[in-house]
């Protein structure tokens, strides 16, 4: 169907000789953003990792705006994959470049663009996430939730259609990681995007999930609202979703608005 941006159909994905996720089934629609979730470890990461062909897969179809990855040539797939953005765990970003580099790198790599054009581009993704201040500073001159935003920056560069976001709060302090799920809510209303989240985070499930994927036991243990996996009593979902809440403070400023007041987060 038209509206199908991400499908898994009866998948397995592992490692070397390891099974990690089987017969999966998974459908992401147009304009809808999905929290894929579970414990450390359970396969959350490889999901995503097999989206864009960056992990082969053993058994079924990933089908990609339609398309299995496993069928179309090289050249098929880059264009299936310039249409599709990832922020990665670690954020990716290279040190010895500044932000702006690092923004500009899918441009260079992609779309053609003249130099002057390709620096606009830059300069808009950056103020998008409340970084054009920073443009000239390297990643480790940035604090933990700057580099995130940049590296989010740099996944938007090619106005991506589906936007992948691998833990994008790991490492960060709850108010940022709070002001991080603002952020991406403010970016897929502006930009009209859809969005799969990994994360084991409950308050950025809370905060962000139109629909909830519980990954568990090799394979999808719940697929539906956030609502409905509540009231499950299946044993992964309900284990997993009625642990203790880390204790959070005062919320404080969101990244958003952060950005919006051109707030410094430099590290001292």
């Amino acid at each position: 169907m038209d509206d199908l941006v991400l499908e898994y159909r009866d998948v397995m994905l592992g490692y070397e000789e390891a099974p990690v996720l089987t017969r999966v089934d998974l459908r992401v629609r147009r304009g809808e953003l999905l929290v894929v979730a579970g414990s450390s470890g359970c396969g959350k990461s490889t999901l995503l990792k097999a989206a864009v062909g960056l992990l082969p897969v053993w058994e079924g179809q990933v089908r990609l705006f339609g398309e299995d990855i496993a069928a179309v040539s090289e050249g098929r797939l880059a264009q299936l994959r310039a249409r599709t953005g990832m922020l990665f765990q670690g954020g990716a970003l290279i040190n010895s470049l500044t932000i702006a580099e690092n923004v500009a790198l899918p441009l260079e790599h992609r779309s053609g663009l003249p130099p002057r054009v390709r620096e606009e581009l830059v300069r808009m993704k950056l103020a998008l996430v409340g970084l054009e201040a920073h443009r000239h500073k390297t990643p480790p001159q940035l604090s933990g939730g700057m580099r995130k935003r940049a590296a989010l920056a740099r996944a938007l560069a090619l106005d991506p259609e589906l936007l992948l976001c691998d833990e994008p709060s790991a490492g960060l302090d709850p108010v940022t990681a709070a002001g991080l799920d603002d952020l991406l809510l403010h970016l897929r209303a502006a930009l009209d995007m859809t969005m799969v989240v990994v994360t084991h985070e409950l308050s950025s499930i809370e905060t962000i999930a139109d629909r909830l994927v519980i990954v568990a036991g090799g394979g999808v243990a719940f697929d539906g609202l956030l609502a409905q996996a509540r009231e499950s009593e299946l044993p992964p979902v309900r284990d997993f979703l009625r642990r203790r809440p880390e204790e959070v403070g005062a919320k404080g400023p969101s990244l958003l608005e952060r950005a919006r007041q051109g707030e410094s987060e430099v590290r001292g």
